[in-house]
């Protein structure tokens, strides 16, 4: 053979491998492939029956489910706080079974990743619910360590600084920590966000009255009224704090109880004006006249306002039995 002969042959010969290993190479890739597609489908099916079972309640299958589901592909970021959503409902209070207290730890670890994950902005949605149940988890009936859900609300607000409930969370957080000035300025920050919000003015006056502030609650208290000037019942909640005030508070001098009790009548009756069959307020009022008459020192005076009180406490009754009866029939 000549030399050219043995190059051509050489060449032919190298040709001939190098589709073998293509071949192979190819084949692999097939497997590969077709491994895949295998994984895929599995994965899809057991992300299938993963919310057939969280829809039914049955948790713990759910939780399998969603795990092998991320298994098969871990690039789900739903898929992970419906995870972590399956082992939290898991969860018992109170029960100090170690596996029941393996679950929140699970729990706060795929909402995490949830949180992480979730950055399409179609799926804000998901990724606050999961920052909520995050908080949620640190409770005081939970994981009961507010410090750690502390950056999550924080979070939450940054995401959606208009919505009132993600300051009154954090200003729980501070209140149960006893950092009382940090709670009061995040409340404020919260009527900023929305001053609309009658709920804004509840919450600082459930705040104030907490801490014994009976100044600021009522404040609150008539802010809320000004809110919502044609709503009997902001101003019977005004009527019903003044009432307890002037009631249970042994150490106000008579002057105080006299206007505490003067100014819970002008609030009762701008709620009978607004809603005269208002039950509640009908019995508010009764309440007050007899503290009034209780405060008398004239007896004619003192039988006068007792009689008015059983008269709106006779009424409010009457009403009572007439819804019941509409009811019924």
């Amino acid at each position: 053979m000549s030399m050219n002969g043995e190059k051509v042959g050489a060449l032919r010969m190298g040709q001939r491998e190098s589709t073998a290993v293509l071949a192979l190479a190819i084949a692999a890739m097939v497997g590969l492939s077709a491994c895949s597609k295998i994984a895929n489908l599995k994965g899809i099916m057991s992300y299938k029956e993963a919310n057939k079972a969280y829809q039914a309640q049955d948790y713990k299958r759910a939780a399998r489910l969603y795990e092998e589901s991320l298994q098969s592909d871990p690039n789900q970021p739903g898929v992970y706080f419906y995870l972590g959503n399956s082992y939290d409902n898991q969860y018992k209070v109170g029960v100090e079974d170690p596996a029941n207290l393996a679950l929140l730890p699970k729990a706060v670890s795929n909402y995490e990743l949830a949180v992480e994950k979730l950055t399409d902005p179609k799926d804000v949605g998901l990724q606050k619910l999961a920052l909520q149940y995050l908080v949620a988890a640190y409770g005081s009936d939970k994981l009961n360590d507010p410090v750690k859900a502390e950056p999550y609300v924080q979070r939450l607000i940054r995401l959606d600084p208009a919505d009132p409930a993600n300051y009154f969370a954090l200003a729980k957080i501070y209140e149960d920590s006893g950092v009382y000035d940090e709670a009061e300025k995040v409340l404020a920050m919260a009527k900023d966000a929305k001053p609309g919000d009658p709920a804004v003015y509840m919450t600082l006056a459930g705040y104030y009255n907490r801490q014994g502030q009976f100044d600021k609650t009522i404040a609150a208290l008539k802010e809320r009224a000004a809110k919502e000037p044609n709503n009997p019942e902001a101003y019977y909640t005004l009527s019903t704090y003044y009432w307890d005030e002037a009631y249970r508070n042994i150490r106000l001098k008579d002057s105080e109880k006299k206007s505490y009790v003067d100014s819970g009548m002008e609030a009762i009756d701008h709620a009978l004006m607004i809603r005269p069959d208002y039950v509640e307020a009908l019995v508010y009022k009764n309440l007050l006249l007899r503290l009034q008459a209780n405060m008398e020192k004239d007896p004619a005076k003192q039988q006068a306002l007792l009689k008015q009180a059983d008269q709106f406490r006779d009424k409010a009754q009457e009403l009572r039995k007439t819804k019941a009866t509409g009811v019924s029939n």
